[in-house]
Formats: C-alpha cells, sequence, structure tokens
C-alpha cells in the first residue's frame, strides 16, 4: 500500500462516517414532520429547518420528497424486521414470540414517529409504500407464518391463524407508539419511565403467550 493511499484511507473513512451523521440527521427529523403533517403537508423546507441544515442539502441526499418519505418508510420497516430474526432460530414460541415482543416494544419506545409514519400511510391505503405490503412484507409474513405452523404441529403452542396471531402482535406492540400520547395521558401526564416500560413488556407477553397455550 502506497503512502498516499495510506494518507487517503482515514480521510474517505471520516467522509463517510460524517456522511452517514448527516444522513441520519434528515431521516430522524423527516420522521418528525411525516409523523406529524403527513406526507402531503410535509415540505422538504420544513424537514430542511427542523434537520437544521440549509434545504439544497436535502436534495444532496434525497431528490424528492417520495425519495425521503420512502427511506423513512424503509428505515423502520428494516428495523421491524430484525426484530422478528429472533423468531426464526428460536427453540419455542416462548422464547421466539417472547424475544419478538421484547424487540417491538424498544422500537416502539425509541422510534416512535417511525411507526406513526407507517401507520398513517397504511390507513390511507398506502399510496407511496403499496409495493412494500405486497412483497417485502407478504414475503416476511408467509415466512413468520410458517415458523408458527411448525410450533403448532410440534405441539409447543395451541393451533391459533398464524396470520391473525401476528396481526395482534403488531397491534399490541405498535400502540406504544402510535398511541403513546394517549398512554401518557392515563399515566397521568408523564411517559413511562424505564419501570413501566418492563412491566408493560412483562404484561404483554404474559397476556399473549398464556393465551397460546404457552408456559411462561
Amino acid at each position: 500500500m502506497s503512502d498516499e493511499t495510506a494518507i487517503n484511507r482515514p480521510k474517505k473513512g471520516r467522509r463517510e462516517a460524517a456522511r452517514r451523521a448527516t444522513e441520519s440527521t434528515i431521516l430522524t427529523a423527516a420522521e418528525s414532520v411525516f409523523a406529524e403533517a403527513g406526507f402531503g403537508g410535509a415540505t422538504m423546507q420544513l424537514i430542511a429547518d427542523v434537520a437544521g441544515l440549509p434545504k439544497a442539502n436535502l436534495h444532496y441526499y434525497f431528490a424528492t420528497k417520495e425519495e425521503l418519505y420512502r427511506s423513512v418508510v424503509n428505515r423502520i420497516f428494516l428495523i421491524w424486521l430484525r426484530a422478528a430474526d429472533a423468531m426464526d432460530e428460536a427453540a419455542g414460541p416462548a422464547e421466539g414470540i417472547g424475544a419478538y415482543i421484547d424487540a417491538k416494544m424498544e422500537i416502539s419506545r425509541h422510534h416512535p414517529n417511525g411507526s406513526k409514519v407507517w401507520a398513517s400511510e397504511v390507513m390511507h391505503g398506502a399510496p407511496v409504500i403499496q409495493d412494500y405490503l405486497e412483497t417485502t412484507l407478504t414475503e416476511w409474513t408467509r415466512g413468520r407464518v410458517a415458523v408458527i405452523e411448525r410450533w403448532i404441529a410440534e405441539g409447543k403452542m395451541a393451533p391459533v391463524n398464524p396470520e391473525h396471531l401476528l396481526y395482534m402482535l403488531w397491534a399490541t406492540t405498535q400502540h406504544y407508539a402510535d398511541f403513546g400520547h394517549q398512554i401518557e395521558t392515563l399515566n397521568g401526564g408523564k411517559p413511562l419511565d424505564d419501570a413501566q416500560w418492563e412491566a408493560a413488556k412483562a404484561s404483554v407477553k404474559e397476556i399473549i403467550l398464556r393465551g397460546i397455550g404457552v408456559a411462561i
């Protein structure tokens, strides 16, 4: 390796790290704006203002509002997909579904705006991300259905409808993001603290796992 290559490599690494940091800042700001204003009400200027960046910087990273919106949706969707990895290699539903609930609840806690953007999009008929639903989500769901059906066949859980179990898991865990204001109001106007989040996760796991005949 030449001296010039050795000198340039750290510079390239720093530039790439700076690029990733700026992109993350933009996506986080966009999540907040899209969650509040929806796709139609959001503007690139407003997102730039929230991100604390010139509007030209946004267009450097994302040419159009739709491209940025799809990137926001893709980010939360990929986070959700990774949360289900525990199901694929788990010995049974207690471990797999339990870990999935834990992960999804943590996502609702730390990425509430991404969840709200997804919910709003789907409630409006998914005009921008219908292709996600028909391809990636459909494929993912089939894979998790197969896992649940295997556990049922092995006698590890009650013979419930796998699709409806998944819908229940999504609805319950994402409620803590999509209806966070309602939960805070019922919690005396305060967000759930660490102990309350742990108690919520434990309660959701107990209710769902016992409901499908799994000893915990």
